[in-house]
C-alpha cells in the first residue's frame, strides 16, 4: 500500500511540474507579440468615472480580463489579493456595458480598479490577444514580466517582489 501511494505521489508531482513547464512555454510564446514599450499612459478613466493617476515611483500591474472569460474568473481572486498591496489596474475587454461589469464585480466580491475597454482600444494598444494577460511594470514603467493565461497568487507576488 505504501509503495502504491508513493508511486501515485511521484506521478502527481511529475504531472504538476510538467504542466507548469508547458504552461510557462505557452505563456512565453503568447507574450512574444505584446507591446513591450515603456508604459506611456499617465492616467486612466475608471469604471466609476474617476480619473486614476499612475504613481511615478511604484511598480504597476495592468491586468486584462473579460467577464465572459472562464480563466479570468478563476484568476480574479488572485488579482483581488494583489490589488490590496500593490498598484493594480484591471482592464475589462469587450465585456459589454458598465452595468454588466459592475454586476460581475459585485457577484464575485471584487473591488479592484477597472477600466471598461468596450471597444478594445487598450487591448489593441498593448497588443493583447488572449485573456487573462497580466503585465507587470517596474517603478520606471518598463515592462518586466508578462503572463498570458492563469497566474497563481504566489506567482504574481513573487514577480512583483522581484522588481520592487
Amino acid at each position: 500500500m505504501k509503495e502504491k501511494l508513493k508511486k501515485y505521489l511521484k506521478e502527481i508531482i511529475f504531472f504538476i511540474v510538467s504542466l507548469t513547464i508547458i504552461l510557462n512555454i505557452v505563456s512565453y510564446y503568447r507574450s512574444l507579440d505584446l507591446n513591450k514599450e515603456k508604459l506611456s499612459i499617465k492616467s486612466f478613466k475608471l469604471l466609476n468615472n474617476q480619473t486614476y493617476n499612475i504613481s511615478k515611483d511604484k511598480p504597476i500591474i495592468i491586468h486584462f480580463w473579460a467577464t465572459w472569460c472562464p480563466t479570468c474568473k478563476i484568476e480574479a481572486p488572485n488579482i483581488q489579493r494583489l490589488s490590496k498591496d500593490y498598484e493594480v489596474i484591471t482592464i475589462a475587454v469587450q465585456s459589454k456595458d458598465e452595468e454588466n461589469i459592475k454586476k460581475y464585480l459585485k457577484n464575485n466580491k471584487l473591488s479592484f480598479k477597472v477600466i471598461n475597454d468596450i471597444d478594445g482600444y487598450f487591448s489593441r494598444k498593448f497588443n493583447i490577444k488572449a485573456f487573462p494577460t497580466t503585465l507587470i511594470y517596474d517603478k520606471n514603467k518598463n515592462l518586466r514580466f508578462s503572463e498570458v493565461g492563469y497566474t497563481s497568487t504566489f506567482g504574481l507576488f513573487a514577480r512583483v517582489w522581484w522588481i520592487d
